[in-house]
């Protein structure tokens, strides 16, 4: 009997043509998000494919009887209950890697966007100002001291792509020791305090957990220089938002660049302030990663059920 799968998230096509050419598997698209959603369509499957937005809690697992797995196309799990699932016995698989160069080079754009103001520019020219004196007091990325605060796989990448730019990242990670963050093409910082007080440009690339949750808040954000950058492409929780907003107006940051968020989307009112640059979490959401993460999906699901992959 065909493995009953659900797909309970909006995927890239690629996958669900994947699942529907192999008749090992029985897939069926549902995407939805919240957990009530989910507890309604998972009675029968034994394979979930979800996404960060699913939130996968006791009450899925009560729903689902039959579930030996859940699968996810991020590195980050957060969403889901683990508890729960290691009482149950379910795996939980991500695919860590797979949009790693997208959210680097959104990273690189963003330190470019923030540095050289150009929302402040496109709002001015959009509204018929054509200001460009004080354009020279601009610096290109080489004139700025970036700090990466997590040396995983995608905080290589972005050290890797800074350095093209004549950037020479300092990193902080606890998990990586001094010669593996050399050889990631950074210099260590000697704490993360120590990275705030030496980086004009911040970027985080951690997981969330109960370490990293809250991890810059206003006292880290006080040992900054005055008028540097902070980007977040990780996840919400792990920057006080307040305290990054309060920074900002009251002019001790230059500017920040926020991809993710406590809640998404957020419930609340943003002043169309150009030194805040929003996005709709949408850093590692490319064609290349997203195809890339459909197929490590699949090979994923197969090498738990001791399945040779398909072409």
């Amino acid at each position: 009997m065909p493995i009953a799968v659900v797909v309970a998230a909006d995927v890239d096509p690629s996958l669900i043509e994947l699942l529907l050419r192999d008749d090992r598997f029985a897939a069926e698209l549902r995407p939805v998000r919240s957990e009530k959603e989910i507890a309604g369509i998972v009675g029968h499957c034994r394979a979930l494919i979800t996404r960060h937005h699913n939130q996968v809690t006791r009450h899925v697992f009560d729903a689902a009887p039959a579930l030996e797995v859940i699968v996810q196309g991020t590195s980050g799990l957060d969403n889901i209950d683990h508890s729960a699932a290691s009482e149950r016995g379910i795996a939980i698989l991500g695919n860590p890697g797979g949009n790693a160069n997208a959210v680097a080079e959104l990273v690189i754009g963003q330190m470019i966007a923030l540095t050289r103001t150009l929302r402040r520019y496109d709002d001015e020219v959009h509204s018929g100002v054509w200001s460009r004196d004080d354009c020279g007091t601009r610096r290109e990325l080489s004139g700025y001291r970036l700090g990466i605060v997590g040396l995983g796989t995608v905080g290589r990448i972005v050290a890797r792509l800074a350095a093209g730019f004549g950037m020479a990242p300092l990193a902080f990670d606890p998990y990586v020791d001094d010669e593996e963050i050399a050889r990631r093409g950074a210099r260590k910082a000697a704490s993360l305090e120590a990275l705030m007080r030496e980086s004009d440009v911040v970027t985080l690339h951690v997981p969330l957990t109960p370490e990293t949750r809250g991890m810059i808040g206003a006292r880290e954000l006080a040992l900054l220089p005055s008028g540097a950058f902070l980007i977040n492409t990780s996840r919400g929780h792990v920057v006080d938002l307040d305290a990054l907003l309060a920074a900002i107006e009251s002019n001790a940051l230059g500017g920040a660049a926020l991809d993710v968020f406590p809640d998404e989307p957020p419930r609340r009112e943003w002043t169309r302030d150009p030194r805040l640059l929003l996005t709709p979490h949408i850093a590692g959401c490319s064609s290349e990663a997203k195809s890339s993460i459909a197929r490590s999906v699949y090979e994923t699901l197969c090498r738990f059920y001791d399945l040779e992959p398909r072409p």
